[in-house]
């Protein structure tokens, strides 16, 4: 385990960085003509940044962001 300093600035920044960059994979993740595989790849990227998101936000916020659930097909 790792423990981190920021000044609350660097925390704001790093919040709207992982914000951005969660809400860029999910319009991704709309787009048909992206190859499924690829789409994989993104979706566990976002869990990797939700993950970090947590650490950061507020319960509120971390709702608006949660990943959906994949429908599963058997």
């Amino acid at each position: 385990m790792f423990g981190l300093m920021i000044s609350k600035q660097e925390h704001q920044e790093i919040e709207y960085l992982l914000k951005r960059e969660m809400e860029e994979i999910t319009l991704d993740l709309g787009d048909h003509r992206i190859d499924p595989s690829i789409k994989e790849a993104m979706e566990e990227r976002y869990s990797v940044l939700f993950q970090l998101f947590r650490r950061f936000a507020t319960g509120e916020e971390c709702l608006q962001y949660m990943p959906k659930k994949k429908k599963r097909t058997n």
